[in-house]
């Protein structure tokens, strides 16, 4: 009786530990169902994971397959008898303590539990201390279950535990495969200048002109530059003109979405309405992530209005929208100046409230 106990419990065990494992890998692949998206998540998770932690471009792609693989395979490997105790376990156990020394090293430098440790991918958001406690639970699970299997246990055929491992690792570059680097900035639109169909295009009153003239004093030719009016701030170079060419004149709204995201949609509608209350509203322009780009006439339905946009790939596409950053992104833009960055839904999400205030604001107020 007391052998078969044990062996329930050990069974419970793998079984919880594997189904871990194996969600923890498909959701990696996943946006906002399992496996619905595949490149689409394993670059988010390049971008937001990887990146930071020191990975270069050309070797993140095969790191993070090879490493979800890996996951993959230890869940399914944990529900056999080859190797279980001599290896299997071990080996996820070690590969839990790695993954919490990591969380507790990011914890420790950002000095704060925020953002998303990335365990679950997009689909299941999970803070760093909440994956900590998360893998110390399984690790505890895989200690007791290391105690539970008998050490008499054979250890089976080691080619099965190798074909499992490839044939995993394998499935995942199938599902997502790599696609050949595209230029940073791939454009999929003919031009710039698709139509706002809020209102006749506003001539923008604020552009800036700077020109020079000769004067001669005293024999000397020298060249007097005017100076940009004190009501307008200095034109600077925003780093956008290469999707827009008119995006450092004067005062822009730029936008960073993903066609089918729920929160991009209802930040263009916003947009919409503030909009349609203000004839000098800044222009507003957007960047779409290839994502999905089919759904953009859809998006411009439920927006209200459609706006000149641009298409760009996705790992190009987080990297424009900023490190740390998430859409959806709204920026106000003068002369190409930066004023304000509302990105993500949480704390720093967009508000029309506050956006309607800021765009109200004279240029001496804003460099208050």
């Amino acid at each position: 009786m007391k052998n078969k106990n044990t062996n329930s419990i050990a069974w419970t065990l793998r079984i919880v530990v594997a189904v871990l494992f194996i969600i923890s890998a498909l959701a990696k692949l996943s946006k906002g169902h399992l496996l619905d998206s595949p490149y689409f998540a394993i670059s988010t998770f390049e971008v937001k994971q990887l990146y930071p932690m020191g990975f270069s471009e050309s070797f993140a792609p095969y790191f993070s397959r090879t490493l979800i693989g890996i996951e993959l395979a230890l869940g399914l490997l944990l529900l056999q008898r080859n190797y279980l105790r001599k290896f299997i376990i071990p080996v996820t156990t070690l590969l839990l303590l790695v993954f919490i020394t990591h969380l507790s090293y990011v914890t420790f430098l950002s000095g704060g539990n925020s953002g998303n440790c990335g365990c679950f991918g997009e689909l299941i958001p999970m803070t760093p201390i909440q994956a900590i406690l998360k893998n110390i639970v399984a690790v505890a699970l895989l200690v007791y279950l290391y105690k539970l299997v008998p050490k008499t246990t054979k250890n089976g055929n080691f080619w099965v535990c190798t074909t499992v491992l490839f044939a995993a690792v394998l499935s995942i570059f199938m599902l997502a495969p790599i696609q050949p680097p595209a230029s940073n900035f791939s454009v999929s639109t003919s031009t710039d200048t698709t139509s706002d169909t809020i209102s006749e295009k506003v001539i923008d009153t604020t552009k800036i002109v700077v020109t020079t003239k000769d004067t001669l004093r005293k024999g000397e030719l020298k060249k007097e530059t005017l100076k940009p009016k004190s009501n307008e701030p200095e034109k600077h170079k925003s780093g956008y003109a290469q999707y827009f060419s008119t995006i450092d004149n004067g005062r822009k709204t730029l936008c960073f979405f993903v066609p089918g995201c729920d929160h991009c949609r209802q930040a263009a509608k916003e947009l919409t309405e503030l909009r349609k209350t203000n004839k000098n509203f800044p222009e507003i322009s957007i960047i779409f992530m290839n994502e999905e780009a089919d759904l953009i006439p859809e998006f411009f339905k439920e927006a209200g209005a459609e706006y000149p946009y641009k298409i760009i790939e996705v790992i190009p596409f987080w990297k424009v929208l900023g490190s740390g950053k998430d859409t959806p992104g709204v920026k106000y833009l003068w002369n190409g100046n930066e004023y304000k960055y509302y990105f993500g839904i949480t704390d720093n999400k967009f508000n029309p409230v506050d956006y309607q205030k800021l765009i109200n604001k004279t240029f001496p107020e804003l460099s208050k």
